[in-house]
């Protein structure tokens, strides 16, 4: 139905039939030609600005927990403790990214971020200033929300940006600055834990932490709004700037004409259909704002399904377990009796690292779908080794491993955790984060946020049963239903996702108006 027929559109909003069909060939002509051979040193500099919020909660509480002793409400931490300060901040992020995707389209997905590094460095103030477990309690929360914020807006950021032959790299350069942080923690804490004095060294670490947000702040006031919240919200001249500062020159005129003209027509055709179904619906404009956009998101087919898979893949990135290791790795091999806990997690942190990049080198190449149904097998294959490796060990916060052969199945976990996290690294860990390239734009960031909160909720999850469950369950247990879990995500990945490397924004969220979800 053209724009000229329908009564609703205003005429500022109506355009020539033939003349946007014509455009919409363009842009698809385009979107099939040759990008260039690298991303533009512009879109390079957008993604480490972005990035950096990947060192924010990359900065785990691992080797901070066992740095603590009683210096927190005159007592040594239980169990219990352990469990809520690390999950506070998994319950905030969950509690918070929701409401971001919504500030995210009503502010910018870049001043979400400006407020995520304020609040991450006031969070960071509280925890090293504390001095008993409620008040590290709130300033996990603090931080929480910061993370909550910035880890469903930055990979949101860099995916509205990123030219479509690049995004995968640029996305998971995202999380190279997660696992580089988790590595920067650990050394950090090895080397206040050996060095320092133990009653202010862990002061240290969190404190510290609140750099990475200050230099964020600044560098991200020079960067530029995404073009497509340009788009958005009728800003359609600012958005044509921005796609020629990222190509970098590379493009001609035309093209980058053709790219916010197939942005603007993405946005009208939304607008219509909308206006078609208030109509339809309720006779008048009917609904708007936010309680809108959930009508969008689950009352359209595509949008379901996006959801469905993004939801999928953020809950199977935290319920298969990592995280519980990131945050108590050093905790476990102290068990495990590593005379130097913090080093030892520093090897798996460092595994985690390593695979980043190479996923960081071929995940356009080889493509999300099939990178992950390659990847999880090594997953389950790590978590049941390790299963065994525990079955024959008794583990004690003094274990000293005297024995050989508690020290030969001390190395068995080892290096089965090694092999878990690099299947993990490689694929599970950099995935899901590309779930906005799903979603129309109508709903990418709400829809976003909903799935990031999936993330952050089956990560409170994790944090606070991990321990809880290697006391009741036994540690066998506790790892073989994390490698069930991962054989029950296999399944549905392999039946449900389909393969978006190399397609714009617009052709990826297209995919599942097919059949078949566009699997096949």
């Amino acid at each position: 139905m053209s724009s000229a027929q329908d009564p609703l559109i205003s005429a500022s909003e109506q355009i020539d039939a033939g003349d946007e069909d014509n455009h919409r060939d363009e842009g698809r002509l385009e979107s099939n030609k040759p990008g260039p051979a690298s991303p533009s040193l512009f879109i390079w500099l957008l993604t480490l600005s972005a990035g950096i919020s990947g060192l924010l909660f990359g900065c785990v509480i691992s080797s901070t927990l066992i740095s603590l002793g009683s210096s927190l409400s005159n007592r040594p931490l239980t169990a219990l403790d352990k469990s809520i300060i690390t999950s506070s901040t998994s319950l905030f992020a969950l509690l918070v990214s929701p409401f971001s995707s919504v500030l995210a389209d009503s502010l910018g997905r870049k001043r979400v971020i400006l407020v995520a590094d304020v609040l991450f460095i006031l969070g960071a103030g509280v925890q090293a200033a504390c001095s008993t477990v409620w008040v590290m309690v709130v300033g996990r929360s603090i931080v929480g929300m910061a993370v909550g914020a910035a880890s469903f807006v930055v990979p949101l950021y860099i995916a509205e940006l990123a030219p479509a032959e690049h995004r995968g790299r640029l996305v998971t350069m995202n999380v190279i600055f997660i696992t580089l942080g988790q590595v920067v923690a650990y050394i950090v804490g090895y080397g206040f834990g050996e060095y320092g004095h133990a009653n202010t060294a862990w002061r240290w670490m969190v404190g510290l932490g609140g750099v990475p947000a200050v230099v964020q702040l600044f560098m991200m006031m020079a960067m530029p709004e995404t073009p497509r919240w340009l788009v958005m919200v009728g800003r359609g001249l600012e958005a044509k700037g921005v796609v020629e500062k990222v190509a970098g020159g590379k493009v001609a005129a035309r093209e980058v004409d053709a790219t916010v003209k197939g942005i603007e027509i993405e946005v009208r055709e939304e607008q219509e259909g909308r206006r078609l179904r208030r109509r339809r619906a309720h006779g008048v404009d009917g609904k708007a704002g936010w309680v809108e956009g959930f009508d969008e998101l689950f009352s359209i087919r595509r949008n379901r399904r996006a959801l469905a898979i993004a939801c999928l893949l953020q809950g199977l990135q935290q319920l298969c377990g990592f995280n519980s290791l990131m945050y108590f790795s050093a905790t476990i091999f102290e068990m495990l009796g590593f005379p130097i806990p913090t080093l030892t997690s520093l090897v798996v942190a460092v595994t985690n690292f390593v695979f980043t990049l190479a996923a960081l080198l071929i995940i356009d190449r080889v493509g999300r779908r099939r990178i992950l149904l390659w990847s999880i097998p090594f997953m389950v294959i790590g978590l049941l080794l390790a299963a065994f490796g525990f079955s024959s060990i008794e583990l004690s916060s003094s274990n000293s491993a005297g024995s050989t052969t508690a020290q030969g199945n001390a190395i068995v976990i080892l290096m089965s955790i090694m092999v878990y996290v690099a299947g993990y690294a490689i694929g599970l860990g950099n995935v899901p984060w590309m779930q906005s390239e799903l979603f129309a734009l109508n709903v990418r960031s709400l829809g976003s946020g909903i799935a990031t909160a999936t993330n952050w909720g089956a990560n409170f999850v994790i944090g606070l049963t991990f321990l809880l469950l290697m006391d009741a369950l036994t540690p066998t247990v506790t790892f073989a239903l994390y490698a069930l879990i991962c054989v029950g995500g296999y399944v549905l990945i392999w039946k449900f996702y389909p393969e978006t490397a190399g397609l714009s924004l617009e052709e990826a969220a297209s995919l599942l108006e097919d059949d078949n979800w566009g699997v096949r």
